[in-house]
């Protein structure tokens, strides 16, 4: 898998700096490197668990420039939340492997990560849709306000949102600021849309 993406990565013209085997090694590259962008699985040697999780999550933590975009081969909705919980500047990203095989839609995700979107596999997010929530802030949501935050979710931007909801870009704003007012969003907070999709995967 890491030998077919480094051929994949480079296939699309980016330059592929170090590709490691475990946790720790890729902490060290990152950190030496300073890579646009850090393509991780959830499971890495030696136990195969949750180490590159962790070490994506331990690299975040430490550096709030870090792209992470994490690979797994289960829509799990803890490790995304987990991925999204020590909010930084840069971009974030949680795939299903088999995402990787559509490779313009996985070189868009790349591109976006890298400039500093948050992107969440819409897998991940149907079963957020399905869950069934009680007590909830998001129970305060309109229907249309969930299908916008779940559209938030997949790290699209509002242009996007609007085009694949047939809405107009007034009308997405108008919804993005109801949705940040009735989960107590404060204004002056810089990280709203990140923190209105942190709610959205916690619930």
């Amino acid at each position: 898998m890491r030998a077919g993406l480094v051929s994949l990565l480079e296939g699309l013209g980016h330059s592929v700096v170090a590709a490691v085997g475990d946790g720790d090694a890729l902490v060290a590259a990152a950190r030496e490197h300073r890579p646009d962008l850090v393509i991780t699985d959830v499971r890495m040697p030696p136990d195969f668990k949750d180490e590159g999780l962790r070490a994506a999550v331990r690299l975040r933590a430490s550096d709030s420039r870090a792209a992470v975009l994490v690979l797994s081969q289960y829509a799990a909705t803890a490790y995304a939340a987990e991925l999204l919980g020590p909010t930084g500047q840069a971009g974030v990203g949680y795939l299903l492997k088999d995402r990787v095989g559509e490779v313009a839609d996985f070189a868009d995700v790349v591109a976006r990560v890298a400039a500093g979107d948050t992107v969440i596999d819409p897998d991940v997010v149907r079963q957020l849709l399905s869950r069934q929530r009680t007590a909830n802030p998001l129970d305060r949501l309109t229907p249309r306000e969930r299908e916008v935050l779940a559209q938030m979710a997949e790290g699209r931007s509002n242009p996007q949102v609007a085009r694949v909801l047939g809405i107009s870009d007034a009308a997405v704003a108008k919804h993005i600021g109801n949705i940040f007012m009735k989960l107590d969003l404060p204004a002056e907070d810089g990280h709203r849309r990140v923190l209105a999709v942190l709610k959205y995967l916690r619930s």
